[in-house]
């Protein structure tokens, strides 16, 4: 009977934790933040398939110019060019790199690599975010240029770096606020691993319009 009470209690807590968590959200505006982001990711997706269709079809054969990237530069140059773009901001689509695998031997492995790389692009931006708070000139610029994604990432927390991780932006940008904020690393590592999600969905989009 006192364990029976025991449980009731404990779900009791749990229920009035997620009320609490619902009600935060929902007053902090989250839900919207969350839905229009997940309108604007589909737009884009869209986009980069209709894009390379008529691009491929109109104006310049894609499968030549991956080929060409493919027998210029070697998989490691092409791999740290796009670890390096992934760590500062995201400088070069993934898009690109997500292509350029369909033409290689191995488009399964290199995709996978591509995904990893993010992935540790975004950990590494994490701790230069936290590194950059030591320069004072470095921490009133950023500050500055990135009020609001700070002041979304201290309010939504791993959440936010859930939608830098699945959506078309810079996963970089959401861990380098992170870590100007110092949140936690664990959650950072446990939320971002929804870029490889996204790298499976983008990946499964572009090798159906590559040959």
């Amino acid at each position: 009977m006192e364990t029976q009470m025991k449980k009731k209690r404990v779900k009791k807590n749990k229920d009035a934790h997620v009320k609490r968590l619902h009600n935060y959200y929902q007053r902090t505006g989250f839900y919207m933040f969350i839905w229009e982001s997940l309108k604007k990711a589909f737009i884009p997706i869209v986009l980069v398939v209709i894009g390379l269709f008529l691009f491929n079809k109109y104006v310049y054969n894609i499968n030549d110019g991956l080929q060409t990237m493919t027998e210029t530069f070697s998989r490691t140059s092409l791999l740290i060019t796009f670890f390096v773009s992934e760590t500062i901001l995201g400088l070069v689509p993934p898009e690109i790199f997500i292509a350029w695998c369909k033409k290689t031997p191995t488009p399964i492995v290199n995709l996978a690599l591509l995904a990893t790389f993010s992935y540790a692009g975004g950990i590494v931006a994490y701790y230069l975010g936290k590194a950059s708070l030591r320069i004072n000139a470095v921490k009133e610029y950023l500050e500055v240029k990135m009020a609001k994604h700070l002041k979304n990432t201290k309010k939504w927390g791993g959440f936010l770096i859930l939608v830098g991780a699945l959506l078309p932006l810079p996963f970089a940008i959401s861990c380098l606020t992170a870590g100007m904020i110092k949140y936690p690393i664990k959650n950072v590592i446990i939320f971002g691993l929804f870029r490889f999600l996204r790298f499976a969905i983008y990946g499964w989009a572009i090798f159906s319009v590559v040959n």
